[in-house]
């Protein structure tokens, strides 16, 4: 036993000294960092209160007692907003899913529905969203089909869902080409097919390497969800728009901002972690 305590490792002086001077390092950067923080934000906070139109721009955007009255209608429309964003990133993942699938494939028959795929791409990734928005939900009506809902978030949804589709089409995409041809090799051949080796091996490992865009996909898709207010749905940016137009203070649209701020701030740093996070697990692969 004594031994065994004896041998144990322990830390030589030299490596103590430099532990000591890393800790002071950091420290030193730490108090640096804040006190230029400090003074930068200071000096902004200082310049703004100080502006000669602070007492308007005040009352009429950080009006308080008036951001607590809009605040029960703001966030109920962000519900709405809430509801487009997973229901719509549920049906965008599906579909670009198989958009992804079709513009991969090498099928000599699957042939018309990749050059179909990739015009859709193509359509959707290059008009602007509040187009498509326009377009969907006031030229589906104008159709008169039958079984087609004339739902404003029904509609809504569908054209936002549209044109992600076509994004994060690209991003799974990116995600499959960049597994290395000798993966699918090695699982051909052990025998598996063409479609096993799709399913068990390339798309786990390109899904797993695409997500930290698709965190930001999410995020955004979050955000433009507001565009369908332009149709008349009642979500936080429209319900922010009625009350400030009533009263002409614009509050509303700075409590609706920090109602997004509250959501998509942490999914940004939890973005950021996980792209950290693959870049250092790829860092450590590279050593090996």
């Amino acid at each position: 036993m004594t031994e065994r305590n004896n041998s144990a490792w322990s830390p030589s002086s030299r490596e103590i000294e430099r532990q000591s001077s890393r800790r002071a390092i950091n420290r030193k950067q730490v108090l640096i960092a804040a006190v230029s923080s400090l003074l930068v934000l200071g000096t902004l906070a200082l310049v703004l209160v100080t502006s000669p139109g602070w007492t308007t721009v005040k009352s009429t955007f950080f009006d308080v007692e008036y951001g607590k009255e809009v605040f029960p209608t703001v966030i109920k429309g962000l519900w709405i907003n809430l509801q487009l964003t997973f229901i719509g990133g549920a049906a965008i993942g599906l579909i670009a899913l198989g958009l992804a699938l079709l513009r991969t494939t090498k099928s000599p028959t699957l042939t018309p529905f990749r050059f179909l795929a990739t015009a859709y791409v193509d359509i959707f990734r290059g008009a602007p969203l509040i187009l498509i928005i326009l377009l969907v939900g006031f030229g589906v009506p104008a159709l008169g089909l039958k079984g087609i809902s004339s739902n404003v978030i029904f509609l809504g949804t569908v054209a936002v869902v549209l044109t992600y589709s076509a994004y994060v089409a690209e991003v799974i995409r990116s995600g499959i080409l960049s597994i290395h041809p000798s993966q699918r090799a090695a699982a051909r051949s052990l025998g598996l097919s063409s479609g096993q080796t799709m399913r068990f091996v390339v798309l786990p490992q390109a899904i797993r390497r695409v997500v930290p865009p698709l965190l930001n996909d999410f995020v955004s898709l979050l955000k433009d969800t507001g565009l369908v207010s332009i149709l008349g749905v009642t979500d936080a940016v429209r319900a922010a728009q009625i009350n400030a137009s009533r009263t002409f203070n614009y509050t509303p649209y700075v409590v609706a901002a920090i109602l997004f701020l509250l959501i998509t701030i942490p999914m940004t740093r939890y973005t950021d972690r996980a792209i950290r996070q693959r870049t250092n697990a790829q860092s450590a692969e590279g050593a090996i």
